[in-house]
């Protein structure tokens, strides 16, 4: 506080004494705003705490709707905190702050309650960002009215984000209608199991016939090169499972099993007969192990492309804490997706350019982003039901390890354990990234060689050749 006092120190003319007389002194106060900002940024510091441990401890691994809900509520007490701080303890009350409270607590408890699922979601994005905006604006016109000081510092950028993220969701939401052609335009066909419809793609004739298994976040268009090059020798089909490409989505994720109950009817349905060469990259060769258990009579052979282990939580150190991070973080995934984030995480695709379109397009999604929370969320489970598969016997076997991989402690020792599922196996290590060995020229030529051998092996009835 500043204070500037003129003091009259003349003789009284009642007492000759001399006095001070304050009464023409002159006072000008300048409020200091410094509390004001400290109490601002208290106030959206526990709101973000708060976010966090809601996100990633109290409902980690939760739906859209309700990680959602968790950050929205956090930050409307933030706001409240800083209405409540800033008129309690300074002469500059941020009364306003009491406004985006209660649009962020409204909306996160209503989404908390509803809890809405993924198409839900898709209508509410096209609702909020305008109301996001106009909310923007009023509230740096009410921090220019109050003026905060320091705090305009805290909140400016603050009032930044909310513009960001209403402009993002509205840019992820044309994007997603311009994706509509690639969505109808799906290849292949799509066809009803058990309440869903879902999207197999068939090239080439010939017998056996290879199935085809995605990993944790590809689709079928993902197998590009392996199924234009493999197609010239045998039959081979890529498909879907439920939630992923163009299949349908389901309420509940999928494990192993109910996966392999969907393949088997959806092979069925389609007329697809067997015996099957079953292929599968990371994840899925636990999926293709699984199958292979349930229906051992359709397996004529088995190649697994980088493949997860379901021995991985205990060969490999460093599993279960990064499957701890990933399940917390990946439940956020569909939220950020829902802003424009996602295609910031997806890395450009090597396939030839309409297969890149098709997989860029299907993965850099919410939806895709929810698939693959749902089927990191059953991991373990799919672990323990690929175990079922103890042997293939003497069924041809191929196993390629990716290069990039062998770094992981435990990796090299989990790939010789799988090739050791058949005693007519090989196992080699191909000079490539984890995903090089489907999108990557040269990787993925060793996959279809890999294949090949395998058909024809199962055809000859005789031992895989010698690489």
């Amino acid at each position: 506080m500043g204070i500037s006092t003129r003091l009259n120190t003349g003789p009284s003319s009642r007492s000759g004494e001399n006095r001070v007389h304050l009464s023409d002194a002159a006072v000008t106060v300048t409020p200091s705003s410094g509390p004001v900002g400290r109490l601002v940024a208290a106030g959206l510091a526990a709101g973000a705490a708060m976010a966090l441990v809601l996100t990633l401890v109290v409902f980690a691994g939760a739906t859209e709707a309700v990680i959602t809900a968790s950050v929205l509520l956090s930050f409307g007490l933030g706001w409240v905190l800083v209405a409540l701080l800033t008129t309690r303890h300074t002469q500059r009350p941020q009364r306003w702050a009491l406004a985006p409270a209660a649009v962020m607590g409204a909306a996160g408890a209503s989404l908390l309650v509803l809890r809405p699922g993924d198409d839900g979601m898709a209508t509410l994005s096209w609702v909020w960002p305008p109301a996001v905006l106009v909310l923007a604006v009023w509230m740096l016109a009410q921090m220019r009215r109050s003026h905060p000081g320091r705090s305009a510092w805290l909140l400016t950028p603050v009032i930044a984000v909310l513009v960001a993220a209403a402009l993002g969701a509205t840019y992820e939401n044309l994007h997603l209608r311009a994706d509509q052609d690639i969505y109808a335009a799906a290849p292949g066909t799509l066809y009803e199991v058990g309440g869903h419809r879902l999207h197999l793609d068939c090239r080439g004739q010939g017998s056996p016939t290879v199935v085809l298994f995605n990993g944790l976040g590809e689709v079928s268009a993902s197998w590009a090169r392996i199924t234009d090059q493999v197609g010239t020798t045998t039959r081979i089909c890529a498909y879907d499972r439920a939630g992923q490409g163009w299949s349908d989505d389901v309420s509940h994720p999928q494990d192993a099993v109910a996966a392999a109950k969907d393949l088997h009817a959806l092979l069925d349905v389609a007329g697809v007969s067997g015996p099957y060469v079953l292929a599968g990259h990371s994840t899925g060769g636990t999926y293709a192990m699984t199958y292979a258990a349930r229906y051992p009579d359709q397996v004529a052979g088995m190649v697994l492309q980088d493949s997860s282990s379901p021995e991985q939580p205990t060969l490999v150190p460093t599993f279960d804490r990064e499957y701890s991070v990933t399940r917390r973080v990946g439940a956020l995934t569909p939220t950020l997706a829902r802003l424009g984030l996602a295609g910031l995480a997806v890395s450009p695709s090597h396939l030839p350019p309409t297969a890149a379109r098709q997989v860029e397009a299907l993965t850099a999604s919410p939806r895709s982003a929810r698939n693959l929370r749902d089927e990191q969320s059953v991991l373990l489970d799919v672990f323990a039901q690929a175990r079922t598969l103890t042997t293939l016997n003497d069924r041809p076997l191929v196993v390629l390890t990716a290069s990039e991989t062998t770094s992981t402690e435990g990796w090299a020792t989990a790939q010789d354990q799988l090739a050791d599922l058949s005693t007519n196996h090989t196992h080699r290590t191909i000079t490539s990234t984890h995903v090089g060995l489907l999108e990557d020229t040269g990787p993925a030529a060793e996959s279809v060689r890999a294949i090949n051998a395998v058909i024809s092996a199962a055809r000859t009835h005789t031992p895989l050749a010698t690489p």
